[in-house]
């Protein structure tokens, strides 16, 4: 499987897929299942500042169940009043023992948010936004065969080492962080990292936010959690059976058939299409039945009512659940 060419759909299929597609995708109710998506809370901020440090975090802890984690990030926000940009700038000036004090979340402890604040509060004094900075990396690395991903593991292996975050963590091992910022020069998917990419370049609209400029939508990649990679295996985006960026790679190429400029723009319907529960892990012939993208669905023939449904790419041994999950 990691050696085989990446699937590519034929022209015929793509302007097939492109029409089922991108009539779900203006038709789906988004404001409906904002509540149960992390971009929720960035969007309760006005400013661009506020919007991307909270999206940070939105997206960093964004692993495990939905209903787990945003009350997790609700107190975190709150602990930093009307505005995290200018909390972490200030805490990355004079990080405070015990501001996070309240915060535990499985793999994470109250010295990784306050690492995370202050790794923010950083990045953001020295280069004026987090935004700014990324979009130099990505300007930097537009030579490398994959400038994203390369700017991307740039960025993560600023925030993880900046000094502000090293004392933050007062001695505690920087495996939480780096839990928190994954490197994206491994093999992993890192969802999370691609939702917040998303979320910061893609609108303004109903759910993106659109406050990063200097990379281009069609550069994106789609965040892959489980639903997504489950209902990509049913509408023929990839065959592959991992995990990881490669993965990722082969079902945003495929997309970007389908919309050039704006690869990602199905991602929320695709992915909240799973998590409602109306595309389930095992075939319902009555959703299927009323499913918008039936027509184009592979799985609704391949078995008969009732048996399972194939899952989609198994996660990579080795890969964290937050790379492969989130929401």
């Amino acid at each position: 499987m990691a050696g085989r060419a990446p699937r590519r759909i034929t022209a015929a299929r793509a302007r097939a897929l492109a029409a089922v597609l991108d009539r779900f995708e203006r038709r789906f109710d988004k404001g409906a299942r904002l509540g149960f998506d992390p971009v929720e809370l960035p969007r309760r901020y006005a400013s661009a500042a506020d919007r991307e440090v909270a999206g940070l975090f939105a997206a960093a802890l964004a692993y495990g169940r939905a209903d787990l984690f945003k009350p997790r990030l609700e107190a975190i926000l709150a602990a930093m009043g009307p505005s995290p940009a200018a909390f972490c700038e200030a805490f990355a000036r004079a990080p405070r023992a015990g501001a996070f004090g309240f915060f535990q979340y499985r793999f994470n402890q109250p010295e990784d948010v306050a690492a995370l604040a202050a790794a923010a509060g950083e990045v953001r004094a020295r280069h004026g936004s987090l935004g700014d900075r990324f979009a130099a990396l990505f300007r930097d690395e537009a030579a490398s065969p994959a400038p994203l991903r390369a700017a991307l593991a740039r960025f993560a292996r600023e925030l993880r080492l900046a000094p502000s975050a090293l004392r933050a963590l007062g001695g505690r091992a920087p495996r939480g962080l780096a839990h928190l910022l994954p490197d994206a020069a491994l093999p992993g998917a890192c969802k999370r990292w691609n939702l917040y990419l998303r979320w910061m370049v893609r609108g303004p609209d109903e759910v993106d936010l659109g406050v990063w400029r200097g990379v281009p939508r069609s550069a994106l990649v789609i965040p892959l959690d489980t639903h997504v990679a489950r209902i990509a295996h049913h509408l023929a985006l990839t065959d592959r059976e991992d995990m990881t960026w490669r993965t990722a790679e082969e079902i945003t190429a495929n997309l970007r058939r389908l919309d050039p400029e704006d690869p990602v723009r199905f991602d929320f319907a695709l992915c909240h299409l799973g998590m409602s529960g109306a595309c389930p892990p095992r075939r319902d012939a009555s959703r299927c039945a009323a499913c918008e993208l039936n027509a184009a669905c592979r799985a609704r023939a391949a078995r008969p009512p009732g048996t399972p449904a194939r899952r989609g790419p198994r996660r990579r041994a080795g890969a964290t659940t937050a790379d492969s999950c989130g929401g």
